[in-house]
């Protein structure tokens, strides 16, 4: 291939080089154990795949042949590379004769023009990095990709150079010259070379779809692609990453079609492209992506846009996290743009979105039917209106849950906004409320977090304050439940040993002290029950409808209670497991006696799973077949729910409030939120900050014994991940992402106290997408004293207070059990010893 007048160019619509280290190590294996196995059969082989060329049409019957690279730059930049960091060492530590031999024959066309010079040319963006190797100039082995390889060449020739063996380099490079065999296929003038390069793009590094657009961009522009690219692709390419790119080819086509799927994004493009006729067109469709590019980079970096309006709600908006949002907001920063909107209309319009989402939030409607509406918001809001206007306007009408002023006074009192949406928007509502008090306390999402005033587990002297609020037939767990995740009862605090489950007067002292302004109110309180968590409630309530612009008098009344969202939750309810009027109550942000009243009017499926605070069935229940007569106890003993000798429903298999609002996706399945990123320029130690929230929040006995959990858990190979929210959890890693099957945790360990087994996530990660491994799991951590998990919740994500890990025998088990699990996520599956 590489000996003779010939040069392969990389065309401009190829990726950049981007082997890693996983794919130099592999072909480094390869070279490596082929030299061995020549020592004993010269003739050995090794087969690496194809190479599929176009000739130029210049070629004449003398001079270089050359030849554009189709498909396998890849393999083919990696070899020529391994052959200079080959040439190099052997120059280095033989004899100088082995440079111009290696470069003449291989690398260089000698006495030729400078432009064919090379018998490789990558692609531009590599050329320079490419050429201090082929040079061995003293940038060679930068940290770019091509600089990374040959580094890492040079370093195994460095550590295979035997001193006693004076052939073992000469072996390797006769593997790589003559013993790596691949397959060369060259097109006929008449093919189209971009077909081929797409069909054959199946093994190695697969393109992305922004890789594969910009390839047939630049097919399309024979004559202005090198002007082309360096004026205008070159610069978004620098601006964006490849997801970033691919992202901006959505967007541009959800503007035209909301309903295009991300996985369409190339086909949908070139339908679109093809329609266009000359080159000019096509240069006009770079240019236009290239701005749009610009604008996608400011909504993605909110800090380099220059209007401070704009600036703050960009911030928020991207703070929030949902990016269904982006096709609106390129769309105003277009419109903008183009000279048909003001930075303050732009603005105005993000707030509008922003209150469509915290309102939405508060009425527990974070999600439903979210995507859809904001991916339609460009194509169906009126043209004719402002933006702002025509933003306010779309949002308001139909079913879309915009909150108005009297829906969100009656949510805040009611709904369990602890529950709804995702974590780090609900920190999100009270950080933005506490900045709007004109806090001079510096407020910030990783220091904060949120905090139940009235316990999520109450103390008797918590229960003594609010029994005295209820009631002669309140049930103290139902008024608990209705009360305790609702946006009243809640605050923003560091953690600090006195709160937690400490006693109100306790409370109050530390709330008093705080800086922050949304304590001062609670702190000013002799007591906190009902009456006062209400008071709040509406106080809070007054804030939002001044801070968060209500829809438009158009807006459809959507006051009525969210049976749909109780109806969901009893659809998912397993089998073998109950809840409680209260529970449903407490979700939907209703009474007990109206849920039931609604049960039995309306039938829904499950609701003999509904039973009485106490567990046992309630005395009125009727099915609502009148034909029907069987016991619900005893349908329930057959599905499984334990009863004690008094009619009372095994606890453990209760499913409660926060484990309702997951199987009714109130609160969303955040699994790849969950798991953070690391970053390697953290400033804040997490790992300290962990340590710190859970000595603080569980005592030194706890904390102690967790320590020695992780420990334990990495010496037997694991690693930690901490979250970098407020509450800085643990993930305990059994893979990470850079294995083959993905990253797989069996559990993570909150400072507020809980051991979260997370079946929910297991059940996608092989192995334990085995349905009986997760039940071994089970059944192992319930030999643990005081551990409970019903088989219900097998996908979910229950847990155990971390207090069982004080207990020396329950740690030890639990040692034993998560070294089962370790060992598990090591194994191959089925399907991957087949492929072996």
């Amino acid at each position: 291939m590489l000996e003779g007048a010939k040069q392969y160019q990389v065309p401009l619509y190829q990726r950049t080089y981007a082997w890693s280290k996983a794919q130099l190590t592999r072909l480094w294996e390869d070279v490596r154990k082929l030299a061995e196995d020549r020592v004993d059969n010269p003739k050995a082989t090794h087969f690496i795949g194809s190479l599929v060329l176009a000739p130029s049409p210049t070629n004449g019957p003398t001079g270089v042949s050359e030849y554009l690279v189709v498909d396998g730059q890849q393999r083919l930049t990696t070899l020529t590379i391994l052959l200079c960091a080959i040439r190099d060492h052997r120059a280095e530590h033989e004899g100088h004769m082995h440079r111009e031999r290696i470069n003449q024959q291989y690398l260089v066309n000698p006495w030729k023009p400078e432009s064919q010079r090379l018998k490789l040319v990558p692609t531009q963006a590599d050329r320079d990095a490419y050429l201090a190797c082929l040079d061995s100039a003293p940038q060679a082995g930068g940290a770019d990709p091509v600089g990374a390889a040959y580094r890492f060449f040079a370093a195994q020739l460095v550590a295979a150079d035997d001193p006693d063996d004076p052939l073992d380099i000469e072996r390797i490079e006769s593997a790589v010259i003559t013993g790596l065999a691949l397959v060369s296929v060259t097109a006929q003038p008449g093919d189209n070379v971009h077909r081929i390069f797409e069909s054959l793009n199946n093994t190695g590094l697969k393109l992305t779809q922004a890789d594969l657009i910009r390839n047939y961009l630049f097919m399309r522009l024979p004559s202005r692609g090198e002007i082309v690219y360096k004026s205008l692709w070159l610069p978004l390419q620098n601006g964006l990453t490849s997801a970033e790119l691919e992202l901006l080819f959505w967007l541009d086509l959800v503007h035209r079609d909301p309903r295009i799927k991300q996985t369409d994004i190339y086909a949908a493009q070139q339908a679109r492209l093809e329609r266009l006729r000359s080159e000019q067109d096509i240069e006009a469709e770079v240019q236009r992506f290239s701005r749009l590019g610009a604008l996608l980079r400011i909504i993605l970096h909110p800090g380099e846009e220059q209007d401070s309006g704009v600036r703050q709600r960009l911030e928020r908006l991207s703070a929030w996290g949902t990016t269904t949002v982006y096709p609106l907001l390129l769309h105003l920063l277009d419109r903008r743009d183009h000279g048909t909107a003001t930075s303050e209309q732009v603005a105005s319009a993000m707030l509008y979105v922003e209150s469509f989402f915290v309102r939405r939030l508060l009425i527990g409607r974070a999600t439903a039917n979210i995507n859809r509406i904001l991916l339609s918001i460009v194509t169906e809001m009126d043209r004719e209106l402002p933006v702002d206007r025509a933003v306010h306007a779309y949002l308001s009408i139909g079913r879309k849950y915009y909150a108005t002023d009297e829906n969100v006074r009656a949510a805040v009192r009611s709904i369990p906004y602890y529950l709804n949406g995702r974590p780090h928007q609900r920190n999100l509502v009270l950080r933005w409320l506490e900045e709007s008090c004109g806090s001079k306390e510096p407020v910030t999402l990783d220091s904060l977090t949120i905090e139940h005033v009235l316990p999520q587990t109450p103390t008797t002297e918590w229960r003594q304050m609010l029994t005295a609020d209820l009631g002669p037939e309140e049930n103290f767990g139902e008024a608990h439940e209705a009360l305790v995740h609702t946006l009243g009862n809640l605050t923003l605090t560091g953690y600090n040993s006195e709160l937690s489950n400490s006693s109100f007067p306790v409370k109050r002292v530390q709330l008093g002290k705080s800086g922050i302004m949304l304590n001062r109110g609670i702190a000013a309180q002799e007591r906190w029950g009902r009456p006062e968590i209400h008071a709040r409630a509406d106080a809070l309530a007054d804030r939002i409808v001044s801070i968060w612009p209500g829809p438009t008098m158009q807006a459809t009344d959507e006051s009525e209670v969210p049976w749909d969202v109780m109806n969901k939750a009893l659809v998912e309810l397993p089998a073998g497991s109950w809840t409680t009027y209260g529970d449903l109550a407490a979700l939907i942000g209703s009474h007990p006696v109206s849920v039931g009243a609604r049960l039995a009017k309306h039938p829904v499926p499950n609701a003999h799973r509904v039973l009485q605070v106490e567990g046992t069935v309630a005395s009125g229940f009727r099915w609502p077949d009148p034909h029907r007569t069987d016991d619900p106890g005893d349908l329930l003993r057959a599905e499984g729910v334990q009863f004690d000798q008094y009619g009372r429903a095994a606890r453990a298999q209760r499913i409660g409030t926060e484990e309702l609002a997951q199987l009714a996706g109130v609160t969303p399945d955040d699994l790849p939120e969950r798991l953070p990123r690391p970053r390697a320029d953290q400033e804040v130690d997490y790992a300290a900050r962990f340590l710190e929230q859970l000595t603080a929040l569980q005592g030194p006995a706890v904390a102690t014994a967790t320590q020695v959990v992780l420990e334990a858990w990495t010496a037997i190979g694991g690693t930690l991940l901490y979250g970098t929210r407020g509450e800085t959890s643990c993930f305990l890693m059994a893979r990470d992402r850079r294995h083959e099957l993905g990253d797989i945790w069996p559990a993570a360990i909150y400072p507020s106290g809980k051991f979260e087994v997370v079946f929910q996530h297991l059940s996608v990660r092989p192995p334990f997408g085995d349905v009986i491994l997760r039940e071994e799991l089970r059944q192992r951590l319930n030999q643990l004293p005081g551990v409970d998990i019903a088989a219900a919740k097998i996908a979910l994500r229950p847990g155990f207070p971390l207090t069982v890990l004080t207990d020396s025998d329950a740690r030890d088990a639990l040692l034993d059990h998560l070294r089962w699990f370790y060992d598990q996520a090591q194994m191959p599956t089925s399907d991957e010893l087949i492929m072996v």
